[in-house]
């Protein structure tokens, strides 16, 4: 049986989505998906609905929606930091090189 080569073969799938053109934007989707889950699960544990959290927020219940909603890129810091404060949490943000990440 042939050994398999242990080497990278072709790009890098962040390559592919830079190549064409898309890496931000796939980039904040995901990322903001992750926010949106982590929030509503922590919403979950706390027992506090959407209309609940609009309350602790200030705002209204469709800006809770759409802070809840994982396709919707465009929320504000503000909006995260107010959210986790109305859960009794923080938000810790960190700027990392790319060369940071180790490929699995």
């Amino acid at each position: 049986m042939e050994k398999v080569r242990e080497t990278n073969i072709g790009s890098s799938f962040d390559e592919f989505l830079e190549s064409e053109g898309i890496l931000g934007s796939v980039t904040a989707i995901a990322h903001k998906r992750v926010l949106a889950w982590q929030i509503e699960q922590a919403m979950k544990a706390s027992h506090v609905t959407q209309v609940e959290m609009a309350k602790r927020m200030h705002t209204s219940r469709s800006s809770v929606h759409r802070l809840l909603d994982p396709d919707n890129p465009s929320i504000t810091l503000d909006t995260i930091d107010r959210a986790a404060n109305a859960l009794g949490m923080k938000i810790d943000i960190s700027i990392v090189h790319p060369q940071a990440f180790t490929p699995l």
